[in-house]
């Protein structure tokens, strides 16, 4: 039992170190955990997230083909090792494994949001949009996927759908922007993500004014899950605007 709490306190000190944004210290609890406890899957799984944040992307992604070799039918571990594989600049495989993960889940809004996210960033924007409108067919009130769609309608020049977009998730969110005039040019990013898991990829990362993409995995796990942590996230995306 002293083995199992002290296993616990480990990985709540690395939690809380996560959060603070110290990544060493957390992975170093981590690491302990796994030490005393390495059948433990959720410690696997924070350390990929960890190392992540770290740039240690070739860690990351060995820690996801552990989990998947021991669950190899769990999308959030598939659309996570993607999110990574993209990172690593591995974008068909990155692909394949998108699709996998929208294949098991087709009912979680979330999957399409992802791979709609990553479509963006591989210039794919037809399919981007694609992506997000199944979306948000599934879930009609995801602000998060309009705001996105939008952000991609602006970049292939669809203005008038863009604004369409831009208001409906403003009116989802109950957001009165100050300049509605004003012309959005960034890009959308990893669910940006919500999400929810990453409630994700997710969704955009392009200017200095947009969230750095290992923020990506500091959401995901809320933003499937969590209609909460979607709104709080697509607040984050407007405040940048």
């Amino acid at each position: 039992m002293k083995q199992i709490i002290t296993n616990v306190e480990n990985f709540e000190k690395g939690v809380a170190f996560f959060k603070e944004g110290k990544f060493r210290q957390a992975l170093e609890q981590v690491n302990l955990s796994i030490s005393k406890d390495a059948e433990n899957l959720e410690f696997y799984f924070f350390r990929a997230r960890v190392n992540s944040r770290l740039g240690e992307f070739n860690s990351s992604l060995e820690d996801f083909d552990f989990l998947i070799s021991q669950e190899p039918y769990n999308p959030t571990y598939i659309n996570d090792r993607a999110v990574v594989l993209h990172l690593l600049k591995r974008n068909d495989e990155a692909m394949s494994e998108f699709d996998r993960a929208v294949n098991l889940e087709p009912g979680n809004p979330y999957r399409f949001a992802s791979r709609a996210y990553f479509k963006d960033r591989i210039g794919d924007l037809l399919g981007s949009i694609r992506d997000y409108e199944k979306a948000i067919e599934l879930d009609p009130e995801d602000a998060v996927s309009y705001n996105n769609k939008g952000l991609v309608e602006e970049k292939l020049g669809y203005i008038q759908k863009s604004k369409t977009s831009f208001k409906k998730s403003d009116d989802l969110i109950g957001y009165e922007p100050e300049y509605h005039d004003q012309n959005i040019n960034q890009g959308s990013e990893f669910p940006k993500a919500k999400t929810n898991d990453s409630n994700n990829l997710n969704q955009g990362i392009n200017s200095d004014n947009q969230m750095n993409i290992s923020k990506y995995f500091g959401m995901i796990s809320k933003l499937i899950s969590d209609k909460g942590t979607r709104i709080e996230f697509w607040k984050f995306l407007r405040s940048k605007f």
